[in-house]
């Protein structure tokens, strides 16, 4: 940040800036390309939409996508809306030269009985109460929470562990408390705990450092209040 007041005055904040930034933006237990791409989904969550061109554009130099940039168009659809995806298909559209995308596919219709089954699937044989309460009153609004679920997770141009680590870095620059369910579905996905961190860590450019300690402490041991494996 070249930021003259910053630059003379907060050394310290600059230098643990720049230590984030360098957790970012390398390879490690996350690819640089995706934690771009993550951390470009958080700003656009944030509504700092200069930063998110920013970030997409430096995920595009290290070889990311169209298609794997879908990915994050698909869970800002699902977790943040209409307003929020189309702020970013624009982005999508700046960044890349060629966005056109594949031939539109058939939408698909739940069967009767699919949403419950993968509900159970996913939340360990029980289903979570707001989404019981779904399927009693409006069981159509059910279906579309499980077809945008598995858009989200299963059908995403990512894997479904990256597809949780994505979902994870918007829920950590929101600070929301959903971000439990997702460190339990990304380790089921096969996540270690150094990728969920990373993850995390993406939001940090776009929602500050109380994007890790909303959700930081749900990687620590369970003896120490942590969430079991």
């Amino acid at each position: 940040m070249n930021v003259a007041l910053l630059r003379g005055y907060a050394p310290y904040t600059l230098a643990g800036l720049a230590a984030f930034r360098a957790v970012i933006e390398s390879d490690g237990a996350v690819s640089a390309k995706l934690k771009a791409m993550f951390a470009a989904v958080a700003a656009v969550d944030r509504r700092h939409l200069d930063l998110a061109r920013r970030e997409l554009a430096r995920g595009g130099e290290l070889g990311l996508t169209p298609k794997e940039a879908t990915a994050g168009l698909i869970v800002l659809t699902s977790l943040r809306g209409e307003a929020a995806a189309l702020h970013f298909a624009t982005i999508i559209s700046e960044t890349f030269a060629d966005s056109s995308g594949p031939v539109p596919q058939e939408l698909p219709v739940a069967a009767e009985g699919e949403a419950e089954a993968n509900f159970k699937a996913y939340w360990a044989g029980s289903v979570p109460t707001p989404l019981a309460q779904l399927m009693r009153l409006v069981p159509k609004a059910a279906d579309a929470y499980y077809l945008m679920r598995r858009g989200s997770i299963d059908a995403n141009p990512l894997s479904p562990k990256h597809g949780e680590l994505l979902l994870l870095t918007i829920l950590a620059a929101g600070y929301s408390p959903m971000a439990a369910t997702h460190v339990r579905g990304a380790r089921n996905a096969g996540a270690v705990d150094e990728e969920i961190a990373e993850a995390v860590l993406c939001a940090v450019p776009a929602a500050g450092i109380a994007a890790w300690m909303a959700v930081g402490g749900m990687l620590a041991p369970p003896e120490e209040g942590g969430i079991p494996r």
